[in-house]
């Protein structure tokens, strides 16, 4: 893990975005699958677990019975020939994502993976390559939004439903492009808030819940600080608690109805909080950037402010370079 090749990584996402967008709107980015299955199964641990929690929502919520599964459960669901079962590492090398995607035997399955040949393609049916480029600073970071775009597309493909995929990712491309260039104007600030002594806590809606939970992996993951990521409505009844006797730092991605009730208590506990995409009330820092009206434009370019945040906390931070 390297905090210098880390930020290089996530100065490349526009880039690996866009030729993403190119791939799907050229149709050169296909899922290997010719019949709709009979139930879905997304396998996957840390990140590959977030963004496939977002996707099997988003599946289930238009129809699709799809399932997120921590690759560490003992137990999947039971499947046969008529079910898809896609396996998730960016590296291929998650064992415990290969160790229960190996349970899928009976179904199709699918890699998704951002390395070719590599272990958890073994045995499986078809490979599905994430396009994101290696990683060179050691964290999945691209590959994590690779990943979403990957899922999306397979909403996509099961519902026929036209999400103008290869335009929001464009979309999305020059969001990210707009932030990184912007930084300057608001990354101090952003990182006074997010790097408090007790931590930080992400707040986001349950259908970008995995903007909370990744933001909060890259500030565990890089400079290692605590940090939670939890969804917006739940944060009201298993976080608001430490409001009242810690210094609270909350990075809110609004877009949830329950805004609101975590607003009131943030605000009258005097907590200092960073809003990315949206207006929140209370916050001591907005930052905007061009589409954050669009919930998916949201979902595929949010994370990039606390994994800029993440990386320059770690760049300057001293401590044992071994992982983890």
């Amino acid at each position: 893990m390297d905090a210098a090749l880390f930020l290089a990584d996530l100065e490349q996402k526009p880039a690996t975005m866009r030729a993403a967008a190119e791939a799907l709107a050229n149709g050169h980015w296909q899922w290997p699958i010719s019949e709709a299955p009979r139930r879905v199964v997304l396998i996957g641990m840390g990140s590959s677990l977030f963004a496939a929690q977002v996707a099997a929502l988003r599946m289930r919520s238009a129809g699709v019975l799809a399932f997120a599964e921590a690759g560490s459960a003992e137990r999947m669901l039971p499947v046969t020939a008529a079910d898809l079962v896609v396996g998730i590492s960016a590296g291929g090398t998650s064992v415990e994502t290969n160790s229960l995607f190996t349970h899928a035997a009976a179904a199709t399955s699918v890699a998704l993976t951002n390395t070719a040949g590599s272990p958890i393609t073994v045995g499986a049916d078809a490979t599905m390559l994430l396009v994101a480029d290696p990683e060179r600073g050691g964290v999945a970071c691209r590959s994590y939004t690779h990943t979403l775009i990957a899922l999306l597309q397979l909403e996509v493909l099961l519902t026929g439903h036209d999400l103008g995929l290869a335009q929001r990712v464009q979309q999305a491309a020059d969001a990210t492009t707009y932030l990184l260039e912007s930084r300057v104007n608001w990354l101090s600030q952003a990182t006074t808030i997010v790097d408090g002594p007790h931590g930080s806590w992400m707040l986001a809606p349950l259908e970008r819940s995995a903007s909370a939970a990744q933001s909060a992996l890259m500030m565990r993951e890089c400079p290692r600080r605590p940090a939670v990521g939890c969804e917006t409505g739940d944060w009201s009844h298993v976080d608001v608690y430490l409001t009242r006797t810690l210094d609270y730092r909350a990075v809110v991605f609004p877009g949830s109805r329950w805004d609101q009730q975590a607003a009131d208590w943030l605000v009258k506990r005097n907590s200092q909080v960073l809003a990315v995409g949206g207006e929140f009330s209370g916050a001591a820092l907005t930052i905007r950037y061009p589409g954050d009206h669009d919930p998916l434009v949201r979902l595929l370019t949010e994370t990039i402010i606390i994994e800029v945040v993440a990386a320059t906390l770690w760049s300057t931070t001293t401590f044992a370079q071994e992982h983890p």
